[in-house]
């Protein structure tokens, strides 16, 4: 199994951007997904969670922007960030909880993404 992030890019404050983790190779399900984001000299920080249920959690710091969703017609998880603000200006990164061949479960993380904000 293999997780490709893509997506994010520059905006101005007040516009959206979304970004995104596809999976390929053989699996059986996706159970939970958690993005995360790092600015520079910052510790890194969990902003958004979704299980395969459907349950979604939110950092206070994104609620009511930030939407995360998974399509798994695409094998893909989504991160949709709207209102952006220059705050926001960090790597993105995804966590993809993964049931395996074997049922194994495994976490796999995206290389990161670059979003930048300016006012």
């Amino acid at each position: 199994v293999q997780l490709v992030e893509s997506g994010g890019g520059s905006v101005q404050a007040g516009g959206s951007l979304s970004v995104a983790c596809r999976v390929s190779g053989p699996y059986f399900r996706i159970n939970a997904v958690d993005w995360y984001r790092q600015a520079p000299g910052k510790q890194r920080e969990l902003i958004a969670s979704i299980t395969s249920g459907g349950r979604r959690d939110y950092a206070d710091s994104v609620k009511d922007r930030f939407a995360v969703s998974i399509d798994t017609a695409e094998s893909t998880v989504d991160l949709e960030m709207n209102n952006l603000a220059p705050a926001d200006t960090a790597t993105y990164i995804c966590k993809v909880d993964i049931l395996e061949l074997g049922y194994v479960r495994n976490n796999h993380w995206g290389q990161g993404t670059q979003v930048f904000v300016f006012s």
